[in-house]
């Protein structure tokens, strides 16, 4: 089955650089021009991944992104000249799936699709028990991808996810930001690992909203990330 990428750009260059090395790949590609057109056809076409741009006619690519996470967990990856620290992180923290700075690399930027792709129907890690829990009932079934803490659902993206899952599923051990991103990312470090700051983040506190003791998740300074073991009563 073909894929299809909704490329979001107001540069026409742009588009037509990326919709020929896309369909060269064989992909489907459709392109819009301004952010009101790039939220009708996310939701008319639902696109498997989307490329959008940040400087936007109409609908700035911030607001695109924010208001698709309202109602779809589509893959995107934030593509745009504005390489800004705050407009990197806010994307991230927005539920961008990736960033990629102009000028790009076409070579590096259809691997980084392919991996997020990938990422849309992942195999369990074989490695990874199928259930898996955490304090204050946290528990998360990799193979059905489900979770919830003390049986009320909990509401994660696929990122979200496999982060928390690989975590729990080593409870104790610290991840360096940098295997996070090898292993749930699934691609070679590029140099920013904010992205797994802004995951995280939003991890916390989807996990305290539904108890604050489920919220296992620690920062090790200077080094990453681990899932805390649960204190003896």
């Amino acid at each position: 089955m073909i894929q299809r990428i909704l490329v979001v750009d107001d540069e026409p260059a742009v588009t037509d650089l990326l919709a020929y090395n896309l369909r060269k790949a064989h992909y489907e590609v459709l392109v819009a021009a301004d952010g009101r057109q790039a939220l009708a056809l996310a939701r008319q076409e639902t696109p498997d991944l989307i490329l959008l741009d940040l400087m936007l006619p109409q609908i700035d690519g911030l607001d695109v992104c924010r208001e698709l996470r309202r109602t779809s967990q589509v893959p995107i990856i934030i593509l745009t000249a504005r390489d800004d620290e705050i407009d990197r992180v806010v994307g991230l923290e927005l539920g961008a799936d990736d960033y990629v700075c102009k000028p790009f690399s076409i070579r590096e930027l259809l691997a980084r699709i392919k991996v997020v792709l990938r990422r849309v129907q992942p195999a369990p890690a074989p490695s990874v028990a199928n259930l898996l829990a955490g304090p204050g009932g946290l528990r998360l079934d990799s193979e059905r991808r489900t979770a919830s803490v003390a049986g009320a659902a909990l509401d994660l993206s696929r990122l979200e996810f496999d982060l928390l899952a690989l975590l729990i599923g080593q409870t104790g051990r610290v991840f360096t930001r940098e295997q996070l991103v090898e292993q749930v990312w699934g691609y070679e470090y590029f140099g920013d690992t904010r992205v797994v700051d802004s995951v995280v983040k939003r991890l916390r506190s989807k996990l305290r909203a539904l108890d604050p003791q489920a919220d296992c998740l620690a920062a090790v300074r200077g080094i990453g990330y681990k899932a805390a073991q649960e204190e003896a009563p």
